[in-house]
């Protein structure tokens, strides 16, 4: 696959990436305000069922992608921790300082996976992809409403847990492109990077942590208190837009460097707010839209004038 086809694809699968995850925001939010499911039980569950779903799925197309080399079994351990790390982090972010907030915050991950890919990963670091992401990072403080100083919630803990959970996510990016350079198949990454997530999800909850939403005990966690209706909203952003929007992710990681990919996801909260318009009948501001035109902008400069990456070489783990 010539480079420019390979990046062409990495931009597109990006794209529809970002477009899918943006789903997410709407579903956790029914699952904790509707059904008052707290977040680090909801992470658990959802992190559990998307091995859950994956697993036979990977089964039936291609066995051989659940087998994993054991020099990466250790890899894919920490990928694990650095996900459930991420979900507290933003958890307490959100509880700290308001989903608004914790939005921006979270998407300073930006100009970390930039500057961590170029420290790491040897990307390149232009002009054009600085410009995009500060253009990008102006745009998520509009359409997050972050220049009504109302919004601020002044808790210096909660801005620093933010700017923590944008770094994680930056970490996230380059170890998915890590995975890709050690010959990680996407899914196969995927799948054990969840399975760990889990399993880190499934301890924390047990312990004792008055500071995190957590079940607190066994009981607490396995029999949740969740209607039908519940459960199945819980399965369908396991099986959903989590599976299916972090699966591509993976797969565009292996045809974009880390930070174009991850600058490309800043258009995921762009289509959460134009699908609350439409499913929820939630208006957008003009402040949401100017910033939906900056994020749009930005991904345009990132298209046009963005360097392209190496060919893509994806093999089975």
């Amino acid at each position: 696959m010539k480079p420019r086809n390979s990046f062409n694809k990495g931009y597109l699968i990006a794209f529809i990436s970002a477009i899918v995850l943006s789903f997410t925001g709407i579903l956790i939010s029914t699952l904790s305000n509707d059904f008052n499911l707290p977040a680090v039980i909801l992470a658990f569950w959802r992190d559990f069922l998307i091995v859950a779903v994956l697993f036979p799925i990977l089964i039936i197309v291609n066995p051989e992608l659940l087998k994993i080399k054991q020099n990466n079994i250790l890899f894919v351990g920490i990928f694990g921790g650095a996900i459930a790390l991420f979900n507290i982090l933003w958890t307490l972010s959100v509880a700290m300082t308001g989903a608004s907030i914790a939005t921006v915050l979270v998407y300073s991950s930006g100009a970390f996976t930039a500057l961590l890919g170029f420290l790491f990963l040897h990307e390149s670091l232009g002009f054009s992809k600085m410009v995009a992401i500060l253009i990008s990072f102006i745009g998520c403080l509009f359409v997050a409403n972050a220049f009504n100083l109302s919004n601020w919630n002044i808790n210096p803990g909660g801005i620093v847990l933010g700017i923590f959970s944008g770094f994680m996510y930056a970490v996230y990016s380059l170890l998915g492109r890590k995975a890709v350079q050690r010959g990680m198949n996407p899914w196969t990454t995927l799948f054990y990077s969840f399975l760990f997530t889990a399993i880190f999800l499934f301890i924390i909850n047990l312990l004792p942590l008055d500071f995190l939403p957590s079940a607190k005990s066994l009981h607490d966690l396995i029999f949740i208190r969740l209607e039908w209706k519940g459960w199945l909203l819980l399965f369908l952003l396991a099986a959903g837009p989590s599976l299916i929007g972090f699966g591509l992710y993976n797969v565009s990681l292996a045809h974009l460097p880390s930070s174009t990919a991850n600058l490309i996801l800043t258009f995921e909260p762009v289509m959460t707010g134009i699908t609350a318009y439409f499913l929820l009948g939630e208006r957008l501001t003009a402040m949401q839209v100017v910033g939906s035109g900056l994020i749009l902008t930005a991904l345009l400069i990132l298209r046009l004038l963005g360097k392209k990456p190496i060919k893509a070489t994806i093999i089975s783990s």
